[in-house]
């Protein structure tokens, strides 16, 4: 980008695993705690110093393996075995509670109808459907979306149950999330859980890749 153009810079920070110079949004932030704990943080507030790495599962094991954090942190750290493990769950927690908010905020539609009737009218930015859903609505809302013009992406990264969950109902297939932030920023954290649970192509899904969807 040039720097004289007047566009805005995006914020990049160096992955210690990969050594690459990366945009923020592409990685996750750690910091190393009071008892000399490393811990992930994903709204990047903690204090400290921040150590980054590319979110992808390769690049966490590689930093555990090789005991980097303690190396870019050029202290001794404390590291749980099953590392890993928790950060990709707590990757899945942050989905559903950045959910839970959108839908508080008036962002969310869910089911069916309520998702197609929000894809005519152009206001979804962003088309979640459970893991487990049927083929035909799966395919009839994408269709649908399609049709409208604009590009509306479509992600899958837990079961309808496990939506439910985040929307306050036993289960939900088809959630619809307007266009804004809330839809840019689930975005990354569904992106970020991919990574984490070695989906190659983190653009289309974090458990089940659609196709050809972007």
């Amino acid at each position: 980008m040039d720097a004289g153009d007047g566009a805005p810079q995006v914020p990049q920070r160096r992955c210690l695993a990969s050594g690459r110079v990366l945009p923020k949004e592409m990685l996750l932030r750690f910091v190393v705690g009071p008892e000399g704990q490393v811990v992930p943080d994903f709204a990047e507030r903690l204090p400290g110093r921040g150590l980054w790495l590319l979110a992808r599962r390769d690049m966490m094991e590689k930093a555990c393996k090789k005991n980097l954090f303690a190396r870019a942190a050029k202290a001794k750290v404390r590291l749980p075995s099953d590392l890993v493990e928790q950060v990709e769950q707590l990757a899945l927690r942050r989905c559903l509670d950045q959910l839970g908010l959108a839908r508080r905020a008036g962002a969310v539609v869910a089911g069916f109808e309520k998702v197609k009737a929000g894809l005519k009218a152009d206001r979804i930015g962003l088309l979640l459907q459970a893991d487990d859903a049927a083929p035909d609505g799966r395919d009839k809302l994408r269709a649908v979306a399609k049709a409208v013009g604009r590009e509306t992406e479509l992600l899958q990264f837990c079961s309808g149950a496990v939506l439910g969950t985040a929307l306050g109902r036993d289960a939900v297939v088809h959630v619809g999330v307007v266009r804004g932030r809330f839809a840019a920023a689930l975005k990354r954290d569904i992106g970020r859980l991919a990574g984490l649970r070695g989906v190659e192509d983190q653009g289309n899904g974090a458990g089940r890749p659609t196709e050809g969807e972007r």
